[in-house]
């Protein structure tokens, strides 16, 4: 059969040469450049600067409180007033006041014992103690073996707790509120919280409750966290370095300064009467531990951070339970910044200074501002230069402030300081998912209340690569393997492509050499495209 010939079934018409497309394409370009892409992205080079000014100077800022901190300000045991709680012979335990212990769990097959024999090896008078599980889990099988661990410590003499609810109406926060509705615990002062992973000290107790016991505007005592599987994988080792600084910079400054920072939603210490005069436990963002500290503020109580009193803990190890918790955690500050801000600027309870730094610095360029321009920065606006080499962006902007920025974020982790560059790329690739969820919750879109529970492992990995190497002496257990098409994450693997092209771009046209830095943002793109981040050690 004689070939047929492509211009018999396209017509003549419509047949144009690919170089007639290209030239089509770029005379559109020419025409739209100089009046539009130009001014609007100089506009977006502007916008970009200004916010990286106000991220350097609020890092600036926290970072010469944090020298003044940890030089000239008092311990907060010298701070507030703090006595030890002594055991009486005569007055036995009545001396020690009544503490709830919650524990919330959905389905924590790996975690429920590690958190519950920890709860119960507290230090603290039998009597004086109450320890609540509070289980959602829709697995029955779960259910039912948490609830025979909790029998088992019972049989022991703890007045431990097994509580159920029929629907998880209010996530976490629904269960934490229905706790604190049980007939049992009307009688206790304070209420302690434990995520399911988290593994308090014996001592925790002793260290944090004097704090509110010798001082009554004090409402929240929190801890420090600890990472048991931080160098489990290069995920925890990030992980670890953005949260260290949280902790050893942010909280510790926001305590000192202002006696507010955001409670962490686990790990701390709260007085029943603050949650009840804040109007309890709210479940209309996915940040309810914030939405109460906010609350709380709000009337007037203070909050004491103890960075020596850590808990041990443990980071997401999979790059899908991170992602989910990230856009959580993103999402939320941003939507309860939405319903807060102008309940905040009306407050006359607060000081001036203080709602500007709640407004400004805790709300607006931490939550919202640093998210966004390190995504529509180093990720969109600084590339696209590239292609338009009409608009230029100063070196102060594209390489100083951030460098400045990048060491100051350092100080939490000293040791992981090797990984300092890694760290950059990586927090770059997820600023695209902070910054699509920061946006959804100050829009209150879809996603807004979307409530991921953060899958834990605890020791599995460890205790099934001790096996296998006990039985073969040779190898050692890896991971499971997922399949290709659970990996794939097209956002990211889209943006490793258009950076690759910028990238490419600037290698053969550009003057700035930002192809060196392009093409190491590309590898760590398509790695996190890829789902392989997670296993990386």
């Amino acid at each position: 059969m004689a070939e047929i010939s492509p211009k018999f079934l396209i017509p003549e018409a419509l047949q144009v040469s690919r170089e007639d497309i290209a030239g089509q394409i770029g005379l559109i370009w020419d025409l739209i450049k100089s009046p539009l892409i130009v001014p609007l992205l100089q506009l977006g080079v502007y916008i970009c600067l200004v916010m990286s000014l106000m991220l350097f100077m609020e890092r600036l800022y926290m970072g010469i409180v944090i020298i003044l901190v940890k030089l000239f300000w008092k311990k907060p045991e010298k701070r507030y007033n703090w006595e030890a709680i002594q055991d009486d012979e005569e007055l036995g335990s009545t001396n020690f006041p009544v503490v709830l212990v919650q524990i919330p769990m959905f389905n924590e097959r790996e975690v429920y014992k590690v958190s519950i024999g920890a709860a119960c090896g507290l230090s603290w008078p039998s009597d004086r103690l109450v320890i609540q599980v509070l289980d959602d889990s829709t697995d029955a099988t779960i259910k039912e073996m948490v609830e025979q661990e909790c029998i088992r410590w019972a049989n022991k003499g703890i007045n431990i707790r097994y509580q159920i609810r029929e629907t998880r109406g209010g996530y976490k926060a629904g269960a934490l509120k229905e706790g604190l509705k049980r007939s049992y615990v009307k009688h206790c002062e304070f209420v302690v919280i434990f995520d399911a992973d988290f593994r308090p000290e014996p001592d925790f107790l002793r260290r944090a409750i004097p704090f509110l016991v010798h001082n009554p505007d004090i409402a929240l005592v929190q801890a420090r966290w600890r990472f048991v599987n931080a160098d489990e994988c290069l995920l925890t080792r990030m992980q670890e370095m953005s949260l260290d600084y949280h902790f050893t910079v942010e909280q510790e400054v926001g305590s000192a300064t202002h006696a507010f920072f955001g409670f962490n939603g686990t790990a701390g210490v709260w007085r029943i009467a603050a949650i009840n005069e804040a109007g309890g436990w709210k479940d209309r963002t996915t940040v309810e531990d914030m939405d109460l500290a906010v609350r709380s503020s709000l009337k007037g109580w203070k909050f004491v951070y103890l960075g020596d009193l850590q808990v041990k803990s443990e980071l997401p190890s999979t790059f899908k339970a991170f992602r989910f918790q990230q856009h959580r955690w993103s999402c939320g500050p941003a939507n309860l910044f939405r319903k807060m801000v102008m309940e905040i600027v009306r407050n006359k309870k607060v000081r001036f200074w203080k709602k500007v730094y709640v407004i400004y610095s805790f709300f607006f360029v931490r939550k919202i501002i640093a998210h966004m321009v390190t995504f529509f920065f180093y990720c969109v606006v600084l590339p696209l230069t590239i292609l338009v080499p009409e608009v230029e962006v100063p070196i102060w902007g594209a390489v100083y402030i951030p460098s400045i920025i990048t060491i100051l974020n350092s100080v939490g982790t000293p040791r992981s300081i090797h990984l300092l560059f890694y760290w950059i790329l990586f927090e770059n690739v997820m600023s695209l998912h902070r910054t699509k969820a920061t946006l959804i919750g100050l829009l209150e879109a879809g996603r807004a209340n979307e409530w991921v529970v953060t899958e834990k492992l605890g020791d599995t990995l460890k205790n099934k690569a001790a096996e296998a190497k006990n039985k073969t002496n040779t190898k050692i257990f890896k991971r499971p393997r997922f399949k290709i098409a659970d990996r794939l994450n097209t956002l990211e693997l889209g943006f490793a492509s258009f950076l690759f092209f910028c990238g490419c771009y600037d290698y053969v046209h550009g003057k700035n050499r930002y192809y060196i830095y392009l093409f190491l943002q590309t590898i760590t793109f398509l790695i996190t495209g890829l789902g392989y981040v997670g296993t990386i050690v």
